[in-house]
């Protein structure tokens, strides 16, 4: 028996001493930038490919509801932080309103390999739930270094592929990638957007309670779908309000027609000014009519177009759940959750329009008012509860705005 002070030879050395080589492991997945670089690592989630804008999430939780938020349409996550997929899925966190849909992010990437599911909420494993709504994964990537070169180059046009022989047609995912004409210019709220016209009533999750009942409402807002995200209807109902979603291409004759004590603009993906083609022109007659109105991220964006403002691409957008944005008005510094890649330029902004949040990572404009129309907008997701209420005031600012006009109406 060797002596504690004896060296072992390790498993490596065993193995070639006897011959035996250890097997090279192989990528079964890619991301392929349109630039030609190639990044290998292994895939999960579902098998195929998809075409994309890549960015980043700094998000440490809410991984479900990242991927399954419409506004990602068009683009491929990667998470900076590690450990996705330790708290498992479950069908209560999903943001997609038609459930049977698989709208939002095209494809997940990852540093660390999923680990089982550690929460008593969880029903699936990620693996698995990505694989039933068809999202492709591309794990033990260096995310720090993609990370940075978003942060120094800016939000690349890639394809990510997952096939489990590990045999890729490398030209033609390049060719793929490279052909890509990219988020400028296009409309990718067809995708998301409801078909029909519904009524919601769902209030937010309690503790122990789950999901409530809107039984007395006070207000009927009518909710135009740009790829709107559950938690935002929850947030209205449990505000008192009656809500009818209605798809993002019904005219304002239409929305008039309802009747609505207010109308709400929705999140959504892709390019505003694309759009806004269609959805300006009804922003602009609902606020002729000085119909309270409430924005949030594409909404709030189509909203500036509305009044004058222009729209443009970021650099590597915000996306994340620890974005600091102050109120002007109060200095008040809310912690949000940031999903977008275009932004109102704030020097844009005509007269007549009061900027009233800003982001105090880079300056861009955050939030607007209208000084003659009861019409605001924020940019930032105050439904994704970050801070986790600091944004939930926005809410309750719209029914007090919709209660004021309403009173204002019966005086007259």
């Amino acid at each position: 028996m060797p002596s504690m002070h004896e060296t072992q030879p390790t498993q490596a050395e065993a193995r070639q001493g006897s011959g035996q080589a250890w097997p090279e492991p192989k990528a079964t997945a890619l991301l392929v930038l349109a630039d030609g670089t190639v990044l290998e690592g292994f895939g999960f989630g579902a098998s195929g490919q998809a075409v994309g804008e890549v960015c980043f999430n700094t998000a440490m939780t809410g991984y479900e509801e990242i991927l399954t938020d419409p506004s990602y349409a068009g683009q491929i996550i990667t998470f900076t932080f590690p450990h996705v997929g330790n708290v498992g899925t479950n069908e209560e966190d999903i943001e997609t309103v038609n459930m049977a849909a698989t709208p939002g992010a095209r494809g997940v990437i990852l540093h660390t390999g999923i680990t089982a599911p550690s929460s008593y909420r969880a029903t699936r494993h990620l693996d698995a739930w990505l694989k039933a709504r068809g999202v492709i994964g591309l794990g033990g990537v260096d995310t720090r270094a993609l990370t940075s070169l978003i942060r120094v180059s800016g939000m690349p046009n890639a394809v990510i592929a997952h096939e489990p022989s590990g045999r890729f047609d490398l030209d033609a995912l390049k060719r793929q990638a490279r052909e890509w004409p990219g988020l400028v210019g296009m409309d990718l709220v067809p995708t998301v957007t409801c078909a029909q016209r519904f009524g919601w009533d769902e209030t937010p999750w309690q503790w122990d309670k789950g999901y409530g009942r809107q039984e007395r409402a006070g207000f009927h807002v009518v909710a135009i779908d740009y790829g709107i995200k559950r938690n935002i209807l929850r947030q209205l109902a449990g505000q008192g309000c009656k809500v009818t979603v209605v798809p993002a291409t019904t005219s304002a004759a239409e929305i008039i027609a309802l009747a609505p004590d207010g109308v709400f603009l929705s999140n959504g993906p892709g390019d505003p000014a694309a759009t806004g083609e269609y959805a300006v022109p009804v922003i602009r007659d609902i606020i002729e009519q000085a119909i309270p109105t409430f924005g949030i991220c594409l909404g709030h964006q189509m909203l500036g177009i509305a009044v004058g403002a222009r729209t443009v691409k970021m650099h590597q957008g915000h996306h994340g759940a620890n974005h600091p944005v102050k109120e002007i008005a109060t200095g008040k510094v809310e912690i949000t959750s940031m999903n977008h890649g275009f932004a109102i330029d704030g020097a844009s902004l005509p007269d007549n329009v009061v900027e009233t949040h800003v982001s105090l990572f880079d300056g861009s404009n955050c939030g607007i008012a209208l000084a003659q129309r009861p019409v605001f907008s924020v940019q930032n997701h105050p439904e994704a509860s970050p801070g986790p209420r600091d944004s939930h005031y926005l809410f309750r600012r719209f029914t007090e705005m919709m209660l004021k006009t309403m009173h204002k109406a019966a005086s007259a």
